[in-house]
């Protein structure tokens, strides 16, 4: 059993000098980095606040990275001991390919996180974004065998842009680099057995999007293994799918723009905290 905590009303003056300090941080980020950077940070600041309103947090783990604009060994990430819930603007720290701190944060980062994602940061040109999440159903289906199933029709989508790892432990380990690179080849999608998703994005919006499609096909799966023998989907069929896929975006050159911008709508209507 837990132990019942007992705790006293907080005082409005230090919640108010708490957020002046906040505030103020936020403001000094502000000016000493580039205007596209702060566009940057409010965008991967509001893709976090969107996990945690869709319920893809993880206690204070988990990473989303993106790079820098016009920074190629520079990379955001998010400070670790802070929920997603609670990541801003401001609070991302932004640390170059070897793990150095480059915008004076003193938040950590956690080095799972780094050592992953600054691989695929340093390693591949086209990535600009990089997510990894534990959600129950992207853990359980990469927990089966078979992995991901063409059995609907998000799975259709993505099932042979799908890369496999087989678990090593936790990724806190450079020598593991290689492997992954060798497992992930030429797709930007990859499930890591036992453990969950890696996806990326030349975009944030892009992998966003990825993310969602990759969710929705893992829950669909488990609540249909659950009922009985599922109905598999013809390599013809999801070719077809694949190819008329483009013609359902309001703007293919413009992927996961949409609908990244319709969740930061609902996010707002709570909080427009993560701005800071």
């Amino acid at each position: 059993m837990f132990s019942r905590l007992c705790y006293s009303m907080p005082n409005k003056d230090k919640i108010s000098r708490f957020e002046e300090r906040k505030m103020a941080t936020a403001i000094n980020i502000q000016s000493s980095c580039s205007e596209e950077e702060w566009k940057a940070r409010q965008r991967l600041a509001a893709c976090y606040r969107i996990f945690a309103y869709l319920g893809w947090d993880e206690m204070i783990f988990n990473h989303i990275t993106l790079k820098v604009p016009g920074e190629d060994d520079a990379f955001l990430i998010n400070p670790y001991g802070l929920h997603f819930s609670e990541v801003t603007a401001s609070t991302l720290v932004k640390i170059d390919i070897e793990g150095n701190t480059l915008d004076g944060s003193t938040y950590p980062v956690n080095k799972a996180g780094f050592t992953q994602h600054s691989l695929f940061h340093r390693e591949l040109p086209d990535v600009h974004a990089v997510i990894h999440t534990h959600t129950t159903a992207t853990m359980a289906v990469s927990s089966l065998e078979g992995g991901l199933q063409p059995i609907n029709f998000y799975a259709a989508a993505i099932a042979p842009r799908l890369a496999y790892h087989k678990f090593e432990g936790i990724t806190v380990h450079e020598d593991e680099g290689p492997r992954f690179l060798t497992s992930l080849g030429k797709k930007r999608m990859m499930l890591l057995e036992n453990h969950g998703p890696v996806v990326m994005g030349r975009t944030l919006e892009e992998a966003f999007l990825n993310h969602w499609v990759l969710q929705r096909a893992c829950e669909i799966q488990m609540q249909t293994l659950a009922m009985g023998k599922p109905v598999m989907i013809g390599e013809e069929v999801i070719k077809k799918h694949l190819d008329n896929l483009s013609q359902a975006s309001i703007d293919p050159m413009q992927q996961g723009v949409p609908e990244f911008d319709a969740m930061v709508r609902l996010v707002d209507r709570e909080d427009q905290s993560w701005r800071e």
